[in-house]
């Protein structure tokens, strides 16, 4: 199927937060409309404090929008119950928080396999998928290791593992190679983009990492509340929609 092609597979429908009330409020951004195609490879940039993860979290659908839809498949996600809402997520959602949420009772390989178990797969199936992303970001030699007992770097890679398991639809991350040093960032970077273009694995990143950027078919700045775009990929690869409002 030729990329441009593809269904959309995200899209937000005047995307609105803010928390507080009357003049305690502070807005965090207004009426956003993003199209986000299956396969894609997105990246959003801008200053701390932006809002860059509030709205990582609602796109994951770990937090509401104040106003606003976000449709999976032309589906308004958040008319589901919690149980719904719970469900689809950890089938369908691979998400990396900038704080990790690793259990610290288990170890790598137990943690990775966690989404798999909740979700009633084969336990040796989930164990195997499991070790196999370890391996692929150099943790083999970690797997029964506890959470504890890892580095920042390691509990890092864990957590993008975890994220992987299920082989989701979308995987969203928020600074996923920020705790990790060069060399070790950059085969991350390169996996990412292996599994987006054999997979068709859609990806939205949250990224101060311009190398990572620069490694997106599209890089979309958050700034005064509103997505700009910054930079689009080569001729070819998923140019803007029409309809985007950037």
């Amino acid at each position: 199927m030729n990329k441009d092609s593809r269904p959309v597979e995200v899209q937000t429908l005047g995307l609105t937060k803010v928390y507080g009330t009357g003049l305690q409020s502070i807005e965090i951004f207004r009426d956003l409309d993003l199209v986000i195609r299956g396969g894609e490879r997105i990246a959003i940039v801008g200053a701390s404090g932006a809002g860059k993860t509030t709205l990582l979290h609602i796109l994951g659908t770990v937090d509401r929008p104040t106003h606003g839809k976000v449709l999976y498949g032309g589906q308004d996600v958040f008319l589901w119950n919690e149980n719904e809402l719970a469900q689809f997520r950890n089938r369908h959602i691979g998400f990396v928080f900038q704080f990790h949420y690793l259990l610290p009772e288990f170890n790598a390989l137990e943690n990775v396999m966690m989404p798999g178990l909740i979700a009633d797969m084969p336990k040796k199936e989930v164990r195997d998928k499991a070790s196999a992303f370890l391996e692929k970001l150099g943790l083999a030699h970690r797997l029964n290791h506890r959470i504890g007992e890892l580095s920042g770097g390691e509990q890092q890679r864990v957590a993008v593992a975890r994220a992987l398991v299920l082989n989701p639809s979308i995987f969203l991350a928020d600074e996923p190679s920020g705790n990790l040093d060069s060399r070790t960032g950059r085969k991350l970077h390169e996996l990412l983009v292996s599994l987006n273009e054999e997979l068709g694995l859609t990806m939205v990143i949250v990224t101060h990492n311009s190398e990572l950027a620069s490694m997106m078919h599209r890089t979309l700045q958050l700034v005064d509340g509103q997505l700009r775009q910054e930079r689009i990929s080569a001729p070819g690869c998923f140019p803007p929609l029409a309809s985007d409002s950037m």
